[in-house]
């Protein structure tokens, strides 16, 4: 009997109650997965985010089997040659000849091309299905955002709440009485620091992700990082071990600080689930309904509960559409004219800046770094330095263990590098080295002073804020929401501006300041 459909699985679809399972015959079916060195070589990944993918879909492989599914599974090892996806599946195609190809949705628009180039080319007839996985459909965003000016995330989840009845009382209106909570949520850890913190879970390599590890180690081992810290869940069990501990341990803190940062303390209170459910080892519904559950019981406070909610029926919907309605194309975009090249030390951490050390080392021991040092730290420098954004795009989507293009585009070039000119956030996240001082310990451990922007010990991030300002000018003229930092940026002297322009060409000469600091020693 011929195979009548091919399920094409990718490295990020690994839930079971996925559609494309949905009337599976055993005997007519097959199940295609395939690991590949040029995938984990389209950026310059690290080790962990190569490791994390590998062991999980060899985890969902087993699960599978388990259940007598047929599989065509390619696994990498030391010896593979650097194939792609598109040859791989292309070369099994030809082979199989299955008279259909079923896939969800995959979440990148390059491999959604790949996968329809390969079966036009072939003339094999592709089934592409809804991704159920998500809370919100893309005609529903089209929709939503046909017409309108500006799009806000704000809008956007007030409809996915009502929609869904989350948070919403008997009434309609929001519980508690208020639709978000950003004004409770935004304490630093003062002098004292992180109290009582509690130990995230740690899921001990098993044989298979330890197989995975070694590989990796070995095949890819010029990649940046290191796996002697991998402790992530990759497969459904252990990421429902670890949302019942974030749910049970951090939960109620993390609302407050969720914002905080703190030297040596890469996790705080975060759920550290974004990777699981980017892998869709965990539902969206289900850690909400999760999390909803301790608010009522009294386990947690409707600040924790509802800022935690808003990251994933807001926020994660919301980038999804964003990446969708601007792609392709979205990852060229430069409304601000960036060129500089992407700093090394953004690969090795070796910089005397408290904050980007701090940050950039955990990135590379863990693939983690929460979203405020993302976005405030690593982003903030790279946008105030004028970094190209297709190039700080890549490192993010290289570095970290939940990193895929639908997710990870949006978040650089729309919010953190205003790269799109205001498509999605309606100012640049622009800061000085004030905010990184009120939000952590960073400063106190650093050999710049946040406070100065001019002299020997002058923060780079305080320097490089007036100059964003002055050389964007011109383009961020117009937007209400920059108009008192332009007037500050109009009051300064000649002689002010052009010693800060001397500063930051400095700066941009030695962007990991080590040649300055040893200088103001």
């Amino acid at each position: 009997m011929s195979l009548r459909n091919l399920i094409v699985i990718y490295g990020d679809q690994l839930n079971q109650d996925s559609p494309v399972f949905k009337g599976f015959d055993k005997s007519q079916d097959r199940v295609w997965m395939a690991e590949s060195v040029g995938e984990a070589s389209h950026v310059h990944s690290t080790k962990s985010r190569i490791a994390i993918f590998f062991a999980a879909m060899r985890h969902f492989r087993e699960e599978l089997r388990e259940k007598g599914y047929s599989i065509e599974y390619h696994e990498v090892n030391v010896k593979s040659k650097s194939a792609s996806l598109k040859s791989i599946l292309r070369g099994d195609l030809k082979r199989i000849k299955p008279v259909t190809v079923r896939c969800v949705q995959p979440g990148e628009w390059r491999t959604e091309k790949c996968l329809k180039d390969v079966c036009r080319e072939l003339h094999i007839e592709l089934e592409l299905l809804d991704d159920t996985h998500f809370l919100s459909k893309r005609d529903f965003f089209q929709n939503w955002a046909s017409g309108r000016k500006e799009l806000r995330l704000e809008y956007f989840y007030r409809e996915l709440r009502k929609r869904h009845n989350i948070l919403i009382d008997g009434d309609g209106k929001p519980i508690g009485g208020n639709w978000n909570y950003d004004a409770d949520n935004r304490m630093s850890f003062g002098k004292r620091g992180p109290h009582d913190l509690p130990a995230p879970l740690r899921f001990e390599p098993d044989s298979t992700t330890r197989e995975v590890i070694d590989l990796v180690n070995k095949k890819f081992d010029q990649h940046p990082g290191t796996l002697d810290h991998f402790v992530w869940p990759t497969c459904r069990k252990d990421a429902i071990k670890a949302l019942k501990g974030f749910i049970r341990d951090r939960l109620p803190y993390f609302g407050i600080y969720q914002d905080a940062m703190w030297t040596e303390e890469p996790f705080l209170y975060h759920s550290l689930l974004s990777s699981s459910l980017n892998l869709k080892l965990l539902n969206p519904l289900e850690v909400i309904e999760t999390a909803i559950e301790a608010y009522e019981k009294g386990n947690a406070p409707i600040n924790a509960v509802e800022g935690f909610v808003r990251q994933i029926l807001g926020w994660r919907e919301f980038i999804r559409h964003i990446y969708w309605s601007r792609m392709p194309g979205y990852d060229k975009e430069n409304a601000l004219a960036a060129d500089q090249p992407l700093p090394d030390f953004y690969w090795t951490a070796e910089t005397p800046l408290t904050c980007l050390r701090q940050t950039i080392s955990q990135t590379l021991n863990y693939g983690y770094a929460h979203h405020i040092q993302r976005l405030m730290v690593t982003g903030l420098y790279s946008l105030l330095l004028g970094i190209e954004p297709k190039a700080i795009s890549n490192w993010y989507l290289a570095v970290y263990i939940d990193a895929v293009e639908w997710v990870e585009l949006p978040n650089v070039i729309g919010m953190s590098q205003y790269a799109d000119g205001g498509y999605m956030s309606s100012k640049p996240y622009s800061a000085t080295g004030k905010y990184i001082h009120k939000m952590s310990n960073y400063c106190q451990h650093c050999p710049m002073d946040p406070n100065d922007s001019l002299g020997e010990k002058a923060c780079p991030f305080t320097t490089l804020y007036w100059d964003f300002l002055v050389r964007n000018r011109e383009r961020l003229d117009g937007n209400n929401r920059m108009n008192l930092q332009l007037r500050n940026v109009d009051r300064l002297s000649r002689e002010r501006l052009k010693a800060i322009k001397s500063r930051a060409d400095e700066v941009k000469k030695d962007p990991s300041c080590r040649q300055i600091v040893n200088r103001s020693k």
